[in-house]
């Protein structure tokens, strides 16, 4: 053989070396992880109909290679997830959809207490380089127009302050609906995730999309 062929046997090689390892870079899969309460746990539902294994059959149904790690808690509250978010969330995550407040409202946490916490976890995460899909909740009726006028606007003055993606109610189009929820009258029953993951898809795609093409 040639030096001339050699060579560009050796180019093509080469070439061919670096360009499966570009695929591979690019086909790596996304990994989010659901930082959340028993909404995001899946309450009383059979394996696979929870949130996180929904939303990711639904990435996937779009030919999208995404990962969703549940990291839900029933009946945590903010605190709980601030205790927890840095072993919940661990090395090699792309983004976090934190769903957090539910439980505090419901105990009457003070808003302000509430807004300290995802502010705090937001902060580590940001350190921390993990885009946030921050998903607001609403205050339950019971607790007053007070109450709900210091604890609904949290979500978005933290996503305006901090520019993140905001979902603004998780439970969107499945609260009111009593065929889509538990007999508890709170939590989604598996058509209520349904619905969830179908009204949230196009946010978590656009949020997949901007963590793809930070990392090219």
């Amino acid at each position: 053989m040639s030096f001339k062929v050699a060579a560009f046997h050796f180019a093509v090689i080469t070439f061919g070396l670096l360009f499966g390892a570009v695929d591979a870079v690019e086909a790596r899969t996304i990994q989010l992880v659901g930082l959340g309460d028993s909404l995001m746990a899946g309450y009383q539902l059979p394996p696979g109909d929870g949130f996180p294994a929904k939303l990711e059959a639904a990435l996937k149904a779009k030919g999208l290679d995404v990962a969703v790690a549940d990291a839900g808690v029933s009946g945590d509250t903010t605190s709980g997830g601030l205790s927890r978010v840095d072993w919940s969330v661990p090395d090699g995550t792309d983004g976090v959809i934190l769903e957090l407040g539910a439980n505090d409202a419901l105990r009457g946490i003070p808003p302000e207490q509430t807004e300290k916490n995802l502010e705090t976890m937001i902060g580590q995460l940001k350190q921390r380089k993990i885009p946030v899909l921050l998903v607001g909740m609403l205050a339950p009726p019971n607790m007053g127009a007070d109450y709900a006028e210091k604890f609904n606007p949290i979500y978005k003055r933290l996503a305006d302050k901090y520019q993140l993606a905001l979902y603004p109610f998780f439970l969107d189009g499945v609260a009111t609906h009593a065929d889509l929820q538990l007999s508890d009258g709170m939590h989604p029953n598996p058509k209520g995730v349904d619905v969830m993951v179908e009204r949230i898809l196009p946010a978590i795609v656009t949020f997949v999309g901007m963590i793809d093409a930070g990392a090219k």
